[in-house]
């Protein structure tokens, strides 16, 4: 019998991360390949502190039916956390809760495309972004990226010739470049969007993860009504929990409701009030400052081991956040031939390729330095070294 798919599947890219994991559960293996963070900074009890308590306290409402929107304490704080960090003036009515910030994208493009619509993308572009919105059948239009951000000249043509539904950025520590936008980049992009009816989906997984210092105000301080805002636990709490959020003007947050009643009814009950109640009895702001520092030592010592054991002709970003490191080869290097050079070298990389949704991207490379350890990281560029020269 032959079944018969939908037409979009076959427009819709497999998950090359989700790909290469399955290759990299060997304990031999160290992987710079995916986005984990570490697991040692992963507060397992101060987690499962806050589980014991919502099952003592109210254990069958935490496993009922819930609204929504998600459970109000925590878009409360949420909501509060954004006024304290980054001045933002929202409200919890501004905020849905999602199953991870996968699933926000996933929402916003159910209520904004329809086939054929042009959704601008940094060039490279996130590849969890690229594939949530491929289902859709959009058009892509990628931007170049800069050194502080996007080639503003490139969107603003890209805006000329298209009709733009959505423009996709991450302005933090971008995945997967590591750039961070500059201030006025962000400023740029505001002014280039106001008034043409494009939207601004900031996706903010990796704000948080700052090295030093002051975070810079998001591209919804000047485009408030027009951005559609995203944001993670994945990165400062845990994955696992899958908690993920939306900030958007309440018209834009209405429509989204309903694509989610559609989707799931509601986001894990369980998890949200766990989550509530771990951030209510515990100093997030100081658990954040020491995933910073680690992942900065981190930082430092994969980009230090890069220029010293790396053959001439590599490059790399400078990140001043985030969680990854890209890399340029020389011309004539191929990224997937160094996959596989690595893999034998018993270490993990993510070719860049996936990344590009125009083609290119042959010669680079992204390497994650938030889950191993300083140990790994050091036998692992030692072993990615031996790859390249090989």
């Amino acid at each position: 019998m032959t079944l018969r798919y939908a037409a979009r599947m076959g427009k819709t890219p497999r998950s090359f991360i989700r790909e290469i994991l399955k290759v990299t559960e060997s304990p031999e293996v160290i992987s710079f390949a995916g986005g984990l963070p570490s697991p040692a900074l992963i507060k397992v009890e101060g987690i499962a502190e806050a589980a014991r308590s919502v099952f003592e306290t109210g254990g069958a409402a935490a496993l009922q039916y819930a609204t929504t929107e998600g459970y109000l304490p925590l878009r409360e704080f949420i909501a509060d956390r954004y006024r304290r960090r980054l001045g933002l003036d929202v409200g919890p009515d501004e905020i849905l809760i999602t199953n991870g910030s996968q699933q926000a994208l996933d929402l916003i493009g159910k209520v904004f495309l329809d086939a054929g619509d042009a959704v601008a993308i940094e060039r490279p572009g996130y590849l969890g972004a690229i594939q949530a919105f491929s289902l859709y059948e959009p058009r892509f239009c990628p931007v170049p990226l800069e050194e502080d951000g996007p080639d503003c000249a490139a969107l603003e043509r890209t805006l000329g010739e298209q009709d733009v539904r959505l423009f996709y950025g991450v302005p933090n520590s971008q995945n997967p470049s590591g750039i961070t936008w500059s201030r006025e980049k962000r400023e740029d992009v505001a002014s280039l969007l106001d008034g043409t009816g494009t939207v601004f989906v900031e996706d903010d997984a990796y704000g948080e993860l700052r090295f030093s210092g002051r975070s810079l105000p998001p591209v919804k301080k000047y485009l408030p009504d027009s951005t559609v805002l995203t944001g993670s636990f994945s990165k400062i709490a845990a994955p696992g929990l899958r908690m993920g959020w939306i900030c958007a003007n309440p018209e834009v947050l209405d429509r989204l409701v309903v694509a989610k009643q559609a989707s799931d009814l509601h986001s894990n009950t369980l998890s949200q009030r766990i989550l509530a109640q771990y951030l209510t009895h515990n100093d997030i702001d100081a658990h954040v400052r020491e995933i910073c520092r680690v992942y900065g030592r981190h930082c430092t010592l994969m980009s230090s081991l890069i220029d010293d054991l790396f053959p001439d002709g590599v490059s790399r970003t400078e990140p001043d956040g985030g969680m990854f490191l890209w890399v340029t080869l020389p011309l004539g290097f191929s990224s997937m031939a160094l996959f596989e050079r690595a893999l034998a070298e018993h270490v993990a990389i993510l070719p860049g390729l996936p990344f590009y949704v125009d083609g290119g991207g042959e010669n680079t490379v992204r390497l994650n330095f938030s889950n191993a350890d300083e140990d790994g990281i050091t036998e692992g560029m030692h072993r990615l070294a031996r790859a390249l020269e090989a």
